[in-house]
């Protein structure tokens, strides 16, 4: 599929995919295909390539998260600020790119490999498969809603990028 969509010359996005809400109430289902994205706490972000089975856990997982495409930029910029090592240490840099053993040189090149659906967060060694963020500055508007009509969860489109700008802000604190 991948070979196929690069010989066509259409570029394959990924999606940012950021749990809004609890599993409480929710089916088995919905619980395990969180599990399976790795999104096991409010405001855990992943980024997953954009082909059908994404879509199709997506469309079962609706409701308890929001998504959307998301750019190199943005990529790098939140691997930058909140990417973290197994163990909990922070500090994500060029050199542990590099030295990762991997064929990226830099964030930013490892960010537009993400982008494109060449390269995975596993793809560097002890790097955690899920991105913990902070609650967005200003609130989540209405999680009980879909984004198209004034709330915060489904598809989101190039919007995801704003949300993940409020909730990388610094609070103003230490």
């Amino acid at each position: 599929m991948r070979l196929l969509r690069r010989a066509e010359g259409i570029s394959s996005m990924a999606f940012a995919i950021v749990r809004v809400r609890s599993t409480v109430q929710a089916g088995r289902r919905v619980e395990v295909t969180l599990a399976q994205l790795h999104l096991c706490k409010i405001n855990h972000m992943v980024v997953v390539p954009e082909n059908s089975t994404t879509k199709g856990m997506l469309n079962k997982i609706k409701d308890h998260v929001t998504w959307g495409e998301v750019s190199p930029e943005m990529i790098a910029r939140v691997l930058l600020k909140r990417g973290e090592m197994i163990g909990g240490s922070p500090g994500l840099s060029d050199a542990l790119i590099k030295n990762s053993s991997t064929k990226y040189t830099s964030i930013i090149s490892f960010a537009k490999a993400m982008s494109s659906n060449e390269a995975r967060l596993s793809d560097v060694k002890n790097l955690q498969p899920v991105i913990r963020l902070h609650p967005p500055k200003g609130g989540y508007e209405n999680i009980k809603r879909s984004f198209r009509v004034g709330g915060t969860l489904g598809y989101r489109g190039k919007e995801i990028e704003k949300l993940l700008q409020r909730m990388m802000a610094d609070s103003g604190k230490g």
